[in-house]
């Protein structure tokens, strides 16, 4: 079982408690945060680009090696072309439910957002609207849920 992600836990704790210390300098802190966050984000896509069209670090460039690996492909049968096809579809499914579990999960922290801002209000007005302000947050939860789903059927599917 690969658990080398629990390594990065720690890094993850201390980022969050430094964003809280940022945040709490206002609109400025906010506009530090969305840089980091966008420079963290334009080094994620580039690593995908290099990811995705590195070449294998073995690979040989050589006359000779490119005529053994033409006679390799050659030679190769149906079954290694499905095998391929299918670690393609595999690899789909499990980038869709990322993006299914990131996006709704990012819609619902929104939508919870204002839906809570707005119930707390009410509630101070009028206490007995606890009840009717808790559904329509929980609503707005629910779209994480979902997602979730999605997710876990498309891993299913992998």
């Amino acid at each position: 079982m690969n658990i080398a992600w629990i390594a990065g836990l720690p890094l993850i704790a201390v980022a969050v408690l430094l964003a809280r210390v940022v945040a709490r300098r206002g609109r400025t802190g906010m506009t530090i945060l969305a840089g980091i966050g966008a420079v963290l984000m334009t080094g994620a896509l580039v690593l995908l680009v290099a990811a995705l069209t590195a070449r294998s670090a073995g690979a040989a460039t050589g006359p000779a090696a490119v005529a053994a690996a033409h006679a390799a492909a050659t030679t190769a049968t149906t079954t290694t072309a499905a095998a391929s096809s299918a670690t393609a579809a595999s690899s789909a499914a499990l980038f869709g439910a990322a993006i299914a579990v990131a996006a709704s999960t990012i819609g619902a922290g929104i939508a919870v957002a204002y839906a809570g801002a707005a119930a707390m209000a009410a509630m101070s007005e009028r206490p007995e609207l606890f009840g009717r302000a808790m559904v329509i947050v929980g609503l707005a939860e629910g779209i994480a849920i979902y997602g979730l789903i999605i997710g876990i059927i498309l891993i299913g599917k992998a």
